[in-house]
């Protein structure tokens, strides 16, 4: 097996009411995503078509986080900041967040990594398989899931 890994950063806001302390409080991150994706390389000696990999992933995080406010879906700020014209993500809806109640570390990972899963599948390649991915909300503090 080879592994190819793509980074992606975004800037986007959450906030953990659930936890209490400081994290209860509408905050932002300068956020890294890093999807590795595993497989046999072809006759030529590549896994996956980068370009393609890239683009879907990017596509996707710029769409639905870049410059948006992560919030759960049972969160109070979710209306008003609709209502003001703020994107936001809504966490803990059907989609590749169910199941995901709120925009922890742990939880941007596994969102990522469901929808990572979904671009490699739609690539119709069946040698490859998302294995690994690693989010960073601070150059400190990541989450990591492995697949």
């Amino acid at each position: 097996m080879t592994s190819v890994v793509v980074r992606h950063n975004f800037e986007a806001g959450h906030r953990l009411p659930q936890l209490g302390g400081k994290c209860q409080n509408l905050h932002g991150h300068s956020w890294w995503a890093e999807v590795t994706v595993s497989g046999r390389p072809d006759a030529t000696g590549v896994v996956v078509d980068f370009g393609v990999l890239k683009k879907a992933l990017r596509t996707w995080i710029d769409a639905e986080l870049d410059h948006a406010s992560m919030l759960g879906d049972a969160d109070p700020l979710v209306i008003p900041l609709l209502a003001a014209g703020s994107r936001v993500f809504r966490f803990g809806r059907s989609g590749p967040s169910d199941g995901l109640d709120w925009p922890t570390v742990e939880n941007v990972a596994l969102l990522v990594a469901r929808v990572a899963t979904g671009i490699v599948a739609d690539l119709g390649q069946d040698h490859l398989a998302v294995s690994r991915v690693r989010v960073s909300e601070t150059h400190l503090n990541a989450a990591e899931v492995t697949l």
